[in-house]
């Protein structure tokens, strides 16, 4: 029998609810029949989720039968075009279940964009704290040097080996401080609902206990909503960053922070610009900002990307994230158990998974490195090199994650600190390398999707099994 049929007949009768996903294959083959016709293993849905071809049609159809216009002003053209970036604001309002009366939807470029917004405009000063994870996307970890600026006091909470989860004792610590010392300052918790770097799920319960300190919280949610319902009716962030592309692939460029009005209320922007004032003067020196996201959406809006959010929302709502979100941890499951099996013939294991070997409180991402028949660590770059070659697609690195790669590769804050000191100004990757004994700087990660499948998987694994028993300059 053909292996990869053998393989999922097994798989089946011990995952028969997996049958219940068959939604999925249905829209592979009808909305996304591009990876099979070209063949590809896409195995990077972390890095952005992929686009369905109706999706694009219907977007390049309303386009053609419309002439849309620059929103700041009333003709009619930007009419058209402003109601279509009001729909795509209520649409975002509709899918995530946040109230309009007490969220408000302000749209960035990306995730990016939308926790820069707030790193530059949260009021810090010498008084307020900053508490980050290990475990936070570049992208937040950036919020220290605004924090920083201001004289305020950055904080970060370590992570607990081997599944990679948040120090919940630390964290506790860490969380009552601000209560002891300084009751009226501006405090900020950031922090993901789900770990780029290790697939881990940190507990949204982490929110109201960080409220009940006098914290305002910022939730990274660009790698837990393209496979979890997020319900801001239930759980309440004062920020939540999100990219539109990682959830349904198209459009890119654009995302959102979703921002409690109590919350959005606090901020100061440190500039103005087109769009966000009432009125500015030159020769009166004076400036007016908006109320509301207006105040936050510099320049012209990127308006003809707007209708392909609300068709790319109400693509996902129609498929549900109940049937996503089963087929990624049944995917995920039988994964993580093929991966961590892997021996050389030898007994010395051929990968390293970081983060959790079950589905517990985890997403689809797992991160890994290899390790050849003599128990040398692997490249990450040699293994993405014979990948591409396989097209399959994953990705390698830290995924823009450090502090999760420096706790899961064993770097230490000494080496680290050591290291700095004595460079140069600019330090390449090499020069890091040599610097911290060739150690791996960075892992493969493989993630799971919408449209993931059994075979995906499977080649996945056949891939990693042509590894075992071989030396790293054979590999």
């Amino acid at each position: 029998m053909d292996p990869l049929r053998e393989a999922e007949r097994l798989f089946l009768n011990n995952r028969p609810g997996y049958q219940d996903t068959a939604v999925l294959d249905d829209l592979r083959r009808s909305h996304y029949e591009q990876l099979d016709r070209l063949a590809h293993v896409y195995l990077d849905y972390t890095g952005s989720g992929l686009y369905a071809s109706t999706q694009v049609r219907e977007h390049a159809d309303l386009l053609l039968a419309n002439v849309f216009g620059n929103p700041h002003s009333s003709n009619p053209t930007s009419a058209l075009a402003t109601q279509f970036v009001e729909r795509a604001r209520q649409a975002v309002h509709r899918f995530f279940n946040a109230s309009p009366e007490e969220y408000v939807v302000v749209f960035t470029q990306n995730a990016t964009g939308a926790l820069k917004l707030v790193g530059e405009s949260y009021p810090f000063d010498r008084h307020s704290r900053l508490l980050l994870t290990l475990d936070n996307h570049n992208s937040v970890n950036g919020i220290r040097e605004f924090a920083r600026a201001a004289g305020a006091a950055v904080t970060y909470t370590p992570l607990v080996l081997p599944d990679m989860r948040i120090d919940a004792d630390a964290l506790s610590s860490y969380l009552t401080m601000p209560v002891e010392k300084s009751h009226k300052s501006h405090n900020l918790f950031a922090y993901p609902a789900q770990s780029n770097f290790s697939g881990v799920q940190h507990s949204l319960d982490w929110i109201e206990r960080a409220h009940a300190h006098g914290w305002d919280v910022v939730l990274d949610a660009a790698a837990y909503v393209p496979t979890n319902k997020l319900d801001l009716g239930a759980i309440k962030p004062d920020f939540v960053a999100i990219s539109f592309y990682k959830i349904f692939g198209y459009p890119t460029g654009a995302g959102c922070l979703i921002a409690r009005r109590s919350a959005l209320q606090k901020l100061r922007r440190p500039w103005f610009s087109g769009g966000t004032i009432t009125v500015a003067s030159a020769k009166g020196d004076r400036h007016y900002m908006q109320q509301g996201p207006e105040a936050f959406e510099d320049g012209t809006p990127d308006y003809l990307s707007m209708p392909a959010i609300e068709i790319g929302l109400k693509h996902i709502a129609q498929i549900g994230y109940a049937a996503i979100h089963s087929r990624v941890e049944s995917l995920t499951g039988w994964l993580l158990a093929q991966l961590s099996g892997l021996r050389h013939d030898n007994g010395l294991p051929a990968v390293r998974i970081y983060g959790p070997l079950t589905t517990e409180d985890r997403g689809g991402t797992v991160a890994l490195n290899f390790f050849d028949v003599d128990g040398r660590f692997v490249d990450h770059r040699i293994i993405e090199d014979r990948a591409n070659r396989m097209n399959i697609s994953l990705r390698t690195g830290c995924f823009c994650n450090p502090g999760g790669g420096e706790v899961a590769l064993g770097i230490s804050g000494e080496e680290l600190s050591a290291c700095f000191s004595g460079s140069p100004e600019h330090l390449t990757l090499d020069d890091f390398r040599r610097c911290i004994d060739d150690k791996s700087t960075g892992a493969v990660r493989i993630s799971l999707g919408l449209v993931s499948n059994f075979a995906d998987v499977f080649h996945f694994v056949r891939f990693a099994q042509c590894l075992l028993n071989k030396r790293e300059s054979y590999v």
